[in-house]
């Protein structure tokens, strides 16, 4: 008897759920990111401070290497306390790029990831304010990015409202 009970709720359910009509739809968020000006601005601003960090860390590595060059070739005609104090400046000088590699672009705490945030995130929420302005005028109760974690392996193109929100974002609304 408690069986047939779970299979009534269970049906009950889902004649429920069939007669509310759910309207899905889809952004493509790759494009809207590679399309809406005040993205591509970001993304240029963000590989420009990337640029210069990396410029200023091949410089670093480049006098690291220099410096170990000239000691390799003069390590023969140097005394004990000048070879010490070349190796401990190579070592400080290694210390120093591997330091700033990390504080610039580490995995956990790289600024790079900071700066991304910091830059991108005024655009994510005008994104997302004009995702759900579209959503509800035209009626969906889900959207979805085809781009990110959610793979969609079928997505009627009827539903796809990507190029409704980056008109929407474009006209400034």
């Amino acid at each position: 008897m408690r069986n047939y009970l779970v299979i009534l709720f269970v049906l009950f359910g889902v004649i429920v759920f069939a007669q509310n009509e759910q309207r899905i739809g889809y952004v493509d968020s790759q494009i809207i990111l590679t399309q809406l000006p005040e993205a591509i601005k970001a993304q240029s601003d963000l590989d420009a401070i990337t640029n210069l960090w990396s410029n200023q860390l091949d410089s670093m590595t480049l006098s690291y290497q220099q410096m170990l060059t000239d000691y390799q070739k003069q390590a023969n005609t140097m005394g004990e306390d000048q070879k010490l104090a070349k190796q401990q400046e190579l070592i400080a000088m290694e210390q120093n790029i591997l330091k700033f590699r990390n504080q610039k672009f580490g995995q956990q705490n790289g600024e790079i990831y900071a700066k991304n945030d910091e830059i991108f995130e005024p655009i994510k929420k005008k994104i997302y304010a004009s995702i759900e302005q579209v959503a509800k005028t035209e009626g969906m109760n889900f959207v979805f990015d085809k781009s990110g974690d959610i793979i969609l392996l079928y997505a009627d193109a009827a539903y796809d409202i990507t190029f409704k929100v980056l008109d929407n974002l474009k006209r400034g609304k």
